[in-house]
């Protein structure tokens, strides 16, 4: 079980987080919701350990854990295939797998381009590609769908939801619907924290 207590950070003297609490159970999936600027990836990156928090702990993070960022962080010098499979074994063996997973992401064409070569939104969908094939515990996504279309959108949401079967999901969205769709548990934020209102 992930959990974070007591969860304080600031940023040049400005507070964004103050003694927040989450709990995320094994299999559990939770999203941060609250305007933009209010500490959702904050918080997310101190789960990730990529963020030290001025005060609290962080504890129970999971061995696999694989993240989607709102930038798509892809190696400009591997092609698509190639990025996702950085996460099966690098090697040419596995590629086929990755092309797969890139099919699951509609985007099985465009596994020999470059990250430049693809859209913001292509390069986003490679990604969450790569993050789903490396078949994590914990899988934190940080508004991975804003930059797609809503039908395409909703095809994402479906497949998604079909590869997280035992996976612990925490993620940040301005969507309602979105964090319904994937059986979040949604937090809303509120005084430096995220709490579960009961709507």
């Amino acid at each position: 079980m992930l959990e974070l207590k007591g969860i304080c950070v600031s940023f040049d003297g400005k507070e964004v987080l103050r003694d927040c609490n989450l709990t995320l159970p094994e299999g559990g999936r939770v999203a941060l919701m609250g305007p933009s600027g209010c500490g959702k990836s904050t918080l997310l990156r101190v789960a990730l350990g990529l963020q030290k928090p001025d005060a609290g702990t962080v504890s129970g993070r999971p061995g696999r854990t694989a993240a989607v960022f709102q930038e798509p962080r892809l190696l400009p010098w591997r092609t698509a295939e190639e990025n996702v499979n950085l996460v099966l074994s690098d090697n040419a063996s596995t590629l086929p797998n990755a092309r797969k997973w890139l099919g699951r992401v509609e985007l099985e064409e465009a596994a020999g381009l470059y990250p430049a070569e693809l859209s913001g939104g292509m390069q986003q969908r490679v990604s969450l590609a790569r993050a789903l094939a490396f078949r994590p515990e914990l899988l934190v996504l940080d508004e991975p769908f804003k930059a797609m279309d809503d039908a395409l959108c909703q095809r994402m949401l479906c497949m998604v939801g079909e590869q997280l079967a035992g996976v612990s999901l925490l993620m940040a969205t301005h969507s309602e619907e979105e964090a319904r769709r994937l059986g979040c548990r949604i937090l809303r934020y509120r005084d430096g924290a995220f709490f579960e209102t009961g709507d």
